[in-house]
């Protein structure tokens, strides 16, 4: 098994090509799933998926971060490493705030998978800490739960406390198992008992089920709520849809229903590289947030950055809201991220003709744009191209006549490292009189789309040339109004290297 001390790691070097500047990257070497989000004691805790040695994916380990606002980030030395169990797969985070498992009070629990690396066998263990996550310790009966049937994929554990209205409750954990989501309860976070599984009759065999999450959300408007059981997918046929789809149901604390009996799975995220998604645990003004890693593995492996390899999305704030289709995910940007615009400009009231793009003078490859047109219907696309120049371009474009929001990359700079890189995205997208609005952040080789107030979004990585940082508003087929656009520089979020110790962070 790979070392187990914890090696210097280097300062995030910003000016390499295509880092972000206000993505979470790891310093160096390989990043996949985000792992053990937890908020306590004043910060926002960060895991993921990290192999310091290489920038492909290889023995893993849980790479750590902090943050007092989900916007500057402090790098902490890695938190866990292989051992004799295996690898360290995905799982989440807890402040067990009882002390149940008996480690200490208000102890930090990490539940994830051990992956044996000869053997294939997959069971869920736990580790914890007693001084805010500084250091942590196995659990000396590991593993915790073993696959109770010949489970090869048995991984990624999503634990919470499931609380009654009574004032009772227990801690649950939900587990994929290759095409189906099992569910336990436990009292103290050792002992488990499986009580139910979800299997959803759209999921067909080839499609492999990971990273599950599961939340309750309250409906926009409305004194009710519903649960939200969201997942990572990917088909095992070349060209499928990977990413991550939710449904929409009740959770008794034992089992998950559909609200209907053939609920729909439905696509969190349209766009390429939107994957593994998860929601923090005990944010204190419960709001729900989440963030993935933005990434696709049919080509993750092959992208063109230099020391790393892996980036996340900016995080998301989640809200439920009755369209008419019925319920439906809605994501927002989170509003802390304002922290970061410097300069604005503000256009107001031009007229995009056909052959005719408007270009604004500001340039950039940080971007924030928001978008409202009017007056669309009669054109046959129109939208925002970004990172242009040189011929080259990320265009997110709209079709009024088929009602699509689509984004294409094919012109996006670098798409010749894998085949399936250069390709056009699209989502249903009903207009409402006419009009269109996006939000967009632009990040070196992010770019994060938003649109109909976050009912539809996408995510996508580009690696442009370093000279296409231009911005073009056009239509094809008709003259649209641009009601207003207003685009933000933003400015470097902070990624501190040295370690602070627990008595700093307990100042911030």
């Amino acid at each position: 098994m790979p070392r187990d001390d914890t090696p210097s790691l280097p300062a995030l070097v910003l000016n390499e090509p295509f880092r972000p500047q206000f993505h979470f990257t790891p310093q160096k070497g390989w990043l996949n799933d985000p792992n053990g989000l937890v908020f306590y004691e004043g910060e926002y805790h960060l895991f993921y998926q990290f192999y310091p040695d290489d920038t492909v994916w290889g023995p893993m380990h849980w790479g750590y971060a902090v943050s007092t606002d989900l916007v500057n980030w402090q790098h902490l030395p890695i938190a866990l490493f292989p051992d004799e169990l295996g690898y360290i797969y995905s799982g989440s985070a807890v402040i067990d705030w009882h002390n149940r498992a008996g480690f200490g009070q208000e102890a930090m629990v990490l539940v994830f998978t051990h992956h044996h690396p000869d053997t294939l066998i997959q069971i869920q263990s736990l580790a914890y800490s007693i001084d805010n996550g500084r250091s942590w310790t196995k659990y000396a009966g590991n593993p915790i739960i073993s696959p109770s049937e010949n489970f090869r994929d048995f991984r990624d554990p999503k634990v919470f406390w499931y609380e009654t209205e009574a004032g009772l409750g227990h801690w649950v954990m939900a587990v994929s198992a290759k095409n189906e989501i099992l569910f336990y309860a436990s009292d103290n976070l050792i002992d488990w008992q499986e009580n139910g599984r979800f299997h959803h009759p759209q999921n067909p065999e080839t499609r492999l089920w990971e990273t599950p999450d599961l939340f309750q959300l309250p409906i926009a408007g409305r004194s009710e709520s519903r649960w939200v059981l969201t997942i990572g997918t990917g088909d095992q046929i070349p060209g499928s849809k990977i990413g991550t789809q939710y449904v929409i149901g009740q959770f008794d604390g034992k089992t998950f229903t559909l609200d209907t009996q053939a609920g729909d799975m439905y696509w969190a995220d349209f766009g390429a590289d939107f994957f593994a998604a998860q929601a923090w645990n005990s944010v204190p003004d419960k709001r729900k947030i989440w963030i993935a890693w933005m990434n696709n593995w049919r080509y993750a492996e092959k992208t063109p950055t230099s020391t790393w390899r892996g980036a996340l999305t900016i995080p998301r704030e989640l809200r439920l809201v009755e369209t008419e289709d019925g319920l439906r995910l809605a994501q927002t940007p989170l509003s802390e991220l304002k922290r970061l615009r410097d300069a604005r400009w503000l256009w107001q009231n031009i007229a995009v003709q056909p052959a005719q793009p408007f270009r604004p003078f500001v340039k950039g490859n940080t971007l924030e744009i928001i978008a409202e047109f009017e007056g669309i219907a009669h054109a046959d696309q129109l939208g925002v191209r970004v990172l242009s120049g040189n011929g080259n371009a990320m265009t997110i474009g709209c079709d009024p006549q088929k009602q699509i929001l689509f984004t294409d990359r094919r012109q996006a700079g670098q798409v010749d490292f894998h085949e399936e890189f250069p390709s056009v995205h699209q989502a249903e997208l009903p207009l409402a009189n006419g009009r269109l609005h996006l939000h967009i952040f632009v990040d070196r080789s992010m770019v994060e789309v938003f649109a109909n107030d976050g009912l539809i979004c996408f995510s996508e990585r580009v690696f442009p040339d370093e000279s296409s940082t231009g911005i073009e508003i056009f239509t094809e087929g008709a003259a649209v109004q641009l009601k207003s656009l207003a685009v933000f520089e933003l400015k470097t979020a902070v990624f501190n290297s040295p370690p602070i110790s627990l008595e700093e962070a307990k100042t911030k």
